[in-house]
């Protein structure tokens, strides 16, 4: 069984996810993938180049800020570079997923809808937390701020929208009860998985 885990920035997917590792569940983490390919997949590397131009690399990394630039300004743009990178993810995941021997697997996606990799989940999981909550820990984690905060949340979808395709809402304020609401989706998710 396919878990998708997912949510908007800053409401806390990676702390769901580090809760179900612990419960002994695989965990795919889609963007940590996508970055791994940027820098080492060279079927990658040539697209993104052919794309946006040997600006997009400095040396063999990819030059985040300037790719960051270009995207975030223009959604035809962003399209584009998700053309490239999801489907390679897709392949990844395909590849790990066949090698996990768990009753069930999370893939972790901030842009599971967007990118339809929705398609492919048996359950839905979204994380939530208060707008507020989000900007103040995406400004603290990312050293951002507050106006970089709101442009990446205006370019993913809503949370309302997330929620109305979602199995399972976790609203993510505090450790404990986040922890508690994890681990009994997960006990549910075991009874369906048998």
């Amino acid at each position: 069984m396919i878990v998708g885990l997912t949510g908007g920035i800053g409401s806390g997917k990676s702390t769901v996810a580090s809760v179900f590792v612990e419960l002994g569940i695989p965990v795919f983490i889609a963007d940590t993938e996508g970055k791994r390919l940027m820098r080492e997949s060279s079927e990658v590397k040539n697209a993104i180049v052919s794309a946006f131009g040997k600006e997009a690399y400095i040396e063999d990394n990819p030059n985040r800020k300037y790719l960051a630039d270009l995207v975030f300004n223009d959604p035809k743009k962003l399209e584009q570079l998700n053309a490239i990178i999801h489907p390679a993810v897709g392949v990844s995941f395909k590849k790990w997923y066949q090698e996990q021997e768990a009753p069930y697997v999370v893939k972790e996606a901030a842009v599971l809808f967007e990118s339809g990799a929705d398609k492919d989940c048996d359950v839905i999981i979204i994380v939530t937390a208060p707008l507020e909550t989000r900007i103040h820990r995406v400004v603290e984690r990312d050293q951002t701020t507050r106006e970089a905060v709101m442009e990446r949340i205006e370019n993913q979808w809503s949370e309302e929208e997330k929620i109305k395709r979602a199995d399972f809402v976790i609203e993510n304020i505090d450790m404990e009860t986040t922890r508690l609401t994890t681990t009994e989706i997960h006990e549910q998710l075991l009874k369906k998985s048998i």
